[in-house]
């Protein structure tokens, strides 16, 4: 990495760097300070996820590292020091998890970035929509489906399954709520634990259904997520019914895992529709 932009962004003299990831650095400073340095080219995507974090920020539900600086390639941000996960910790992000979503957003799909953002390294476009069900359809789940169908990446049983979703949408999406701030790509990777909280990194932020970012949570699996679940739900309860949707809001992630990583996800997304489907 080129030390030189850090330090001019910064202002901090850089004494050390090492690899964390693809384009993401530990960086040391003269004064003791440790940060991360994540290079993104992409358009917007550094933009994106600087207001994301700001605006996950603002409701002091749960802890996001600082921004110490950004332009349009790089993003410098705290560093956090991971522990390992806790029964107490969970229980206490749970509840914190529950306050961001009820912080609310403008609009379904509204982001507190760029329009056309990112979800790691797919695009995603952030169009505001006063209902959740057919934006959730039209502006999430269609568009991939389409990419997928078109590479010959899922069979004509995972399209038409999925297809089939999105003609039902309405009736399979459970009672209105208001928009939820999400984090939108609240997978396991992206929780960070240590000793007294839990962190959130790489937010994908947008105004959802909270129960979104909860089925993120379990799509790959996250340290005491029963914990995590059931302090959420006696602290804010969900909806009747959240449990047999999660299908469905996993639908999208899966979709746009098939269009980037293969079809080896094709299965999987056409096991959730045909799940949402049974609600």
């Amino acid at each position: 990495m080129n030390l030189d932009e850090v330090t001019a962004l910064t202002g901090l003299v850089v004494v050390g760097t090492h690899a964390l990831a693809d384009h993401v650095f530990e960086v040391d400073t003269a004064d003791g300070d440790l940060l991360v340095a994540k290079h993104d080219p992409r358009p917007n995507a550094v933009a994106a996820e600087a207001a994301g974090l700001a605006w996950l920020t603002e409701p002091g539900a749960v802890a996001v590292p600082h921004v110490r600086a950004h332009d349009d390639r790089w993003l410098v941000m705290e560093q956090v020091e991971q522990t390992g996960p806790s029964p107490a910790v969970a229980e206490d992000f749970g509840r914190g998890l529950a306050d961001l979503h009820a912080a609310g957003a403008s609009a379904f799909g509204a982001a507190p970035g760029p329009v056309d953002a990112w979800i790691g390294l797919a695009p995603m476009r952030c169009v505001p929509a006063p209902a959740w069900p057919e934006w959730y359809a039209a502006d999430r789940v269609e568009p991939h489906l389409r990419s997928a169908a078109n590479r010959g990446l899922l069979e004509a049983e995972g399209v038409h399954a999925i297809e089939r979703v999105c003609a039902r949408i309405t009736e399979l999406s459970g009672p209105a709520e208001p928009p939820a701030r999400l984090h939108g790509d609240l997978w396991s990777g992206n929780v960070l634990w240590t000793r007294d909280r839990v962190w959130l990194i790489d937010p994908a932020a947008h105004g959802g259904r909270r129960e979104t970012d909860l089925a993120m949570l379990a799509l790959f699996g996250c340290p005491h997520l029963d914990r995590i679940l059931a302090a959420y739900d006696e602290h804010r309860p969900l909806a009747d019914g959240w449990r047999a949707r999660i299908p469905l809001h996993q639908l999208f992630p899966l979709l746009v895992h098939t269009v980037l990583f293969g079809a080896g996800y094709a299965r999987e997304s056409r096991l959730a529709a045909e799940a949402a489907l049974r609600i």
